[in-house]
């Protein structure tokens, strides 16, 4: 369906990529992998149109519709949501307007035997069966479903997109995408504002709709879920493999195991080669063999080992000092916002050592329950922090409250202590901050960036309570097994909001569950949760 032939992309003379070549088939779901940097959202930009090349070319078919959601974007103001996600359907109102402009000009017109009115009659006899064979003329229930799908309340319609976060517009974005349905969908990172449900209604819809899609993406368990084929872009070339991420990982190990061979053998006969040269290099008898070997040597094209993760680097938070057995007690907590009920009469006990996740669509209190135990917000009922209970905290705005003048090493290295500070180099690049990267000033790191440092900050501090909201959104798959790992072997107390489930998955042991201005407890795992959370949806269906 659309082929990329000989593509090659230069930076100021370095080439991100070059001569990469691949066809992406119809209902294909490809995923795009590789570290950050690598070049996998200019491949994306370069798909959709809206980038173009150094050299090489794109290819598809004249009438393929080719759909793109971006990282970052803007949906204007001056429409409410509905009016927003009917943008996806401008192409009919057009095709709409000009039938009946050509009507009306056969209407007005006399010329019934000219060339000109007999075009008219087959222009409007062919826009118009096209227009009534299209299935979207009943277009409401569609856009109602995907916007209810991706988080919207029915009650959400009508409000002016304006009054929405930029994590909304985005979603109000995607269903603008699902709404056209298009023959690609082009995805890059499109469950970072999406909670759980979201993000599993998402799922499903992708695999039903029989679309290609093309996704970048930090969720495993959404890439594993969806995805049939895997395109690593490495090094300025791609690697294409018929498997989803978790085979691909693997097949991906005994690749580089097997380039590593073959550079060892390599390395091994350019250092005997040499040694001949050196030795038999004044030799008369020797002299033809002599050049044969520094001709093939001229020639030889060296094997390359692709770049290795640092994956075994393991970091550890600094022991906790000891809190009271209950780090955390609330009882008859509410909030409200005027007449707006956040939540209502939540009793949580959270215990020395608890790991537990707070879950839920987004707007239901998540992030405001954190602030209460922040005490960064007014509530009604009580809430008491245990005996010594020191708080580590991250959040969204953290990465705001950097130093701008200090680099990424002067950072870190301010707030290191212990054997640590012999590893800041290596944290640095675990954290994506390797080599010259360590020496920018905060002042000019992109949002993702702050937030990666402000991470690494909250891991050299010696806490015993984490409170962590929505940590993952802009870490790549290594760096969250790095922080996985990490909190794992924390002997604190975790809170963590989010929606990736793979992140959560073995580290917390009880989940929060806040909807319905409600906040109800389940001693599980999230996919224990999940599992549950599908039996009794079920069953509200067959009610």
């Amino acid at each position: 369906m659309i082929s990329v032939d000989g593509l090659t992309v230069e930076f100021g003379g370095s080439a991100l990529f070059s001569d990469i070549s691949f066809v992406i088939n119809e209902k294909e779901r490809i995923a795009l992998m590789g570290k950050n940097g690598a070049g996998k959202s200019t491949l994306l930009k370069i798909l959709a149109g809206v980038r173009e090349p150094t050299r090489g070319k794109v290819t598809a078919p004249k009438d393929a519709v080719i759909a793109y959601l971006p990282q970052h974007l803007m949906t204007e103001d001056g429409r409410t949501v509905f009016e927003e996600a009917e943008q996806a359907f401008a192409h009919l109102h057009a095709m709409e307007a000009e039938i009946g402009e050509l009507n009306h000009q056969l209407e007005t017109r006399t010329d019934y035997e000219s060339d000109e009115y007999m075009a008219l009659i087959e222009r409007v006899a062919a826009l118009s069966e096209k227009f009534y064979s299209i299935e979207e003329i009943n277009y409401e229930a569609d856009i109602e479903k995907t916007l209810m799908g991706l988080g919207f309340k029915r009650s959400d319609l009508g409000r002016q997109t304006s009054e929405f976060s930029g994590g909304w517009r985005m979603r109000i974005e995607l269903a603008k995408l699902l709404l056209r349905k298009p023959d690609v969908l082009l995805l890059d990172e499109p469950t970072n504002h999406l909670d759980i449900e979201s993000i599993q209604w998402l799922e499903d819809f992708l695999i039903e709709s029989g679309q290609a899609v093309v996704l970048i993406s930090h969720d495993r368990a959404f890439v594993d879920h969806i995805t049939t084929r895997t395109i690593e872009v490495t090094m300025g070339r791609i690697y294409d493999y018929k498997v989803n991420y978790s085979q691909y990982l693997q097949l991906r190990q005994e690749r580089r195991e097997q380039q590593r061979k073959a550079y060892e053998e390599q390395q091994k006969m350019i250092a005997e080669t040499k040694e001949f040269i050196e030795r038999f290099k004044g030799t008369y008898s020797k002299t033809l063999q002599v050049q044969s070997r520094v001709r093939m040597l001229d020639k030889l094209e060296l094997v390359e080992v692709d770049e290795e993760d640092t994956s075994a680097l393991r970091l550890r938070f600094p022991p906790s000092p000891r809190s009271g057995s209950y780090p955390v007690t609330i009882d008859g907590v509410s909030k409200a916002y005027g007449d707006h009920v956040v939540f209502r009469d939540a009793s949580l006990m959270i215990g020395r050592g608890d790991k537990i996740a707070f879950v839920g669509k987004n707007g239901e209190g998540k992030s405001t329950l954190v602030k209460c135990i922040m005490g960064e917000i007014p509530y009604e009922g009580t809430l008491t922090l245990g005996h010594n209970v020191r708080i580590g905290y991250f959040a969204q705005n953290q990465a705001s409250l950097l130093d701008e003048e200090l680099t990424v090493f002067q950072t870190i290295d301010d707030v290191a202590q212990g054997e640590i500070r012999t590893k800041i180099k290596d944290l640095l690049g675990a954290f994506m901050f390797g080599g010259e990267n360590s020496a920018k000033k905060v002042k000019v790191l992109s949002g993702g960036e702050r937030t990666r440092l402000a991470m690494i900050k909250l891991l050299l501090d010696p806490v015993n309570l984490l409170i962590l909201d929505e940590p993952t959104n802009h870490l790549d798959m290594r760096t969250k097994d790095i922080l996985k790992q990490a909190l794992i072997d924390f002997d604190g107390t975790l809170i963590v909001v989010s929606h990736d489930r793979d992140f959560l998955d073995g580290l917390v042991t009880k989940v929060y569950e806040f909807g319905n201005r409600r906040v109800t407890e389940h001693l599980e795992g999230i996919y224990d949760f999940m599992r549950r959370k599908k039996l009794e949806n079920l069953r509200e269906l067959e009610r």
